[in-house]
């Protein structure tokens, strides 16, 4: 099918490029990626567009189409229309391009969706390619039930989508699109090696539980880049979950250049960790909101290993009683998630050039069972202060029974315990105007060989009473 409904934008932008090319007393020449050989819109295929007739079908007619004329087919979902959708089964070396302001708008009824529970979904496919300026529309608020305002979150329905599960897939490639409301996850990448995810928006609603960002889950070979999200659960987060066991662990993932905001963690690994985690590399982002800024949560019996925090701003505050985190700046934990379970270990984490402000500590925390190594903190500063109105003096160790879930403690700027070999190197604390009695030392640790704390700067909060640094 020839391609005569170029978007708008590929428009204005062919027109650019003639343009340029005139000037120079030249012919351009179009690349492949310019503009497909074959394009399907889905108008064509029955697609109404209008919001209310349901057009699954219609897309998937397109779809199919697309991927029977082989690679560099796209399907086209023109702008200026809302298309209701179902459950979309994507398939391999296809454009699906979503031009314009085009809305796939989900639908509300679960048996629209099926038992799949994904919105997009693709199965062991390569070459996929999910484009356009266009955006997919969760609509959360049909899927949650009520507003708990004691705990002040949505309480979900029994059912509610993600709204794209990619599994198996290899030369992956994700950009430009917006995802907005989310009522569950809303990027999963599930055993996908080779992917690219680039300048996406995520827009979810901060009170939504479960609504994560972007979670690479047994991948390989993954670059996120040049994103802006906001979601209710976490922002960005690397794990090996126990369904997806048979795909290896995760490795070789870099995330840069993104900001994000959340109520849970901005940038983490785990908690499920049940396969080994390792060449992570987290740079140049801004986490503006949080629970916790940088984590690592092992209770499983994986390892995660060689892990980069690099060049990264963050605020990290409490939140309601239900989100998990409680303001912790860094939180590297490794506890069992039950007791006597098989915990793997952290070591190799290096965190270099970090600056925050966070209503509770750094914290470096192993256990008996598993502790943390070779960790490196260089040029961290972090500023402590209280300024919401939820109670503090406690960490957050949950998931867990082997230990509390949440841990009376005092409130140190550093903490380090059941962990070998950890250096803080120019490391910074400060404290703001709002002090608790509960604030402590600058730098606290225990049941820790080999800490080094070269050029550290800071006293403690209340100097008359603590001690700047107390290494028990």
């Amino acid at each position: 099918m020839a391609n005569k409904n170029i978007s708008r934008r590929q428009a204005l932008l062919l027109g650019s490029k003639l343009a340029a090319a005139a000037a120079l007393g030249g012919a351009v020449r179009l690349r492949a990626q310019d503009g497909p050989t074959r394009e399907f819109n889905v108008r064509d295929h029955g697609a109404a567009g209008d919001g209310t007739t349901l057009d699954t079908m219609a897309i998937q007619r397109a779809i199919d189409a697309a991927a029977a004329a082989g690679a560099g087919s796209r399907v086209l979902v023109p702008g200026g229309r809302r298309y209701l959708v179902g459950a979309l089964e994507l398939r391999g070396a296809i454009d699906f391009h979503l031009a314009d302001d085009a809305e796939l708008l989900v639908s509300g009824r679960p048996e629209d969706i099926g038992p799949g529970g994904a919105v997009l979904a693709a199965h062991g496919v390569r070459g996929l390619r999910l484009s356009g300026t266009g955006r997919i529309n969760g609509r959360a608020r049909e899927f949650m039930d009520h507003y708990d305002a004691a705990d002040e979150w949505w309480r979900p329905k029994p059912f509610r989508p993600r709204l794209a599960v990619l599994t198996g897939c290899r030369d992956l490639e994700v950009r430009d699109l917006t995802f907005l409301d989310a009522p569950g996850w809303t990027l999963h990448l599930a055993g996908c090696a080779g992917v690219l995810v680039d300048a996406i928006r995520i827009r979810n609603e901060l009170d939504v539980p479960n609504c994560d960002g972007i979670d690479p889950d047994h991948c390989r070979d993954v670059e996120i880049k040049n994103c802006h999200i906001t979601c209710g659960d976490d922002a960005i987060v690397v794990k090996t979950s126990r369904a997806l066991a048979a795909y290896g662990g995760s490795e070789n993932i870099r995330v840069h250049d993104c900001v994000l905001e959340t109520q849970d963690a901005g940038l983490k690994i785990g908690t499920e960790t049940v396969g080994d985690i390792r060449g992570v590399r987290f740079e140049r982002c801004e986490i503006r909101g949080s629970s916790r800024g940088c984590g690592i949560q092992l209770r499983d019996g994986g390892n995660v290993s060689d892990v980069l925090f690099r060049d990264l701003t963050f605020t990290a505050s409490l939140h309601s009683a239900p989100w998990w985190g409680r303001g912790e700046a860094v939180s590297f934990t490794a506890v069992p998630r039950t007791p006597g379970a098989k915990i793997g270990k952290i070591s190799g984490v290096r965190v270099e050039n970090v600056t925050g402000r966070a209503e509770n500590s750094v914290r470096i925390s192993g256990c008996a069972e598993s502790r943390i190594s070779d960790v490196a903190l260089a040029n961290v500063a972090v500023t402590l202060d209280r300024w919401t109105k939820y109670p503090g003096g406690v960490w957050d160790n949950r998931p867990t029974s082997a230990v509390p879930g949440l841990e009376p403690h005092g409130t140190p700027g550093i903490h380090v315990r059941f962990a070998d070999r950890v250096a803080l190197d120019r490391c910074r604390v400060g404290w703001g105007a709002n002090c608790p009695d509960y604030f402590t030392h600058a730098l606290e640790a225990h049941d820790v060989s080999a800490l080094t704390w070269p050029n550290f700067t800071g006293e403690a909060a209340h100097p008359g009473r603590d001690a700047a640094v107390a290494v028990r």
